[in-house]
This record gives C-alpha cells, structure tokens and sequence, in this order.
C-alpha cells in the first residue's frame, strides 16, 4: 500500500466528537497525525463533508474534511 499521508499517524485511543451545524455525535480517535486522524464512528451515521473534530481532554479543536469513509471509520485531514 501507497502512504499518501503528509506526516506519520500515531495510535491514539481517545473520546472525541465530531461537531457541525445543526449538531454532532461521539467518535473514537484511532489515530492521530499534525494533518490529520483516523476516525471510528457508530455506524454508518449522516456525516457533512467538513466538520469540527473536539478532543476535550486534550483541549483539542480542528477544522476538517472527509478524505474517505467506510461504515465505521472516517479519514479526515485538517485544514
């Protein structure tokens, strides 16, 4: 496999949530990079193109978009 990412990701396993306009719900943070996370989600939950992703015990907040998307899981890259 191909690594397209810009920096390395790191395992993480932290509460996050993913919030927009008009709401938000619980993730997972699977891991974690200076660009971007790898996302796990409860099923395959209406999910806008961009969003905020909070990592409150980290004190965490990133503008980010939808790079791809199965069932569970989310790649996002932070703008």
């Amino acid at each position: 496999m191909i690594e397209n990412r810009v920096a390395p990701r790191h395992r993480v396993f932290k509460r996050g949530s993913i919030m927009f306009d008009g709401g938000g719900f619980d993730c997972t943070v699977k891991n974690l990079s200076s660009s971007g996370a790898g996302l796990e989600v409860a099923g395959p939950v209406p999910l806008p193109a961009s969003f905020t992703l909070v990592i409150a015990s980290d004190h965490f907040t990133r503008r980010c978009h939808r790079v791809w998307r199965s069932e569970q899981r989310v790649g996002v890259a932070f703008d």
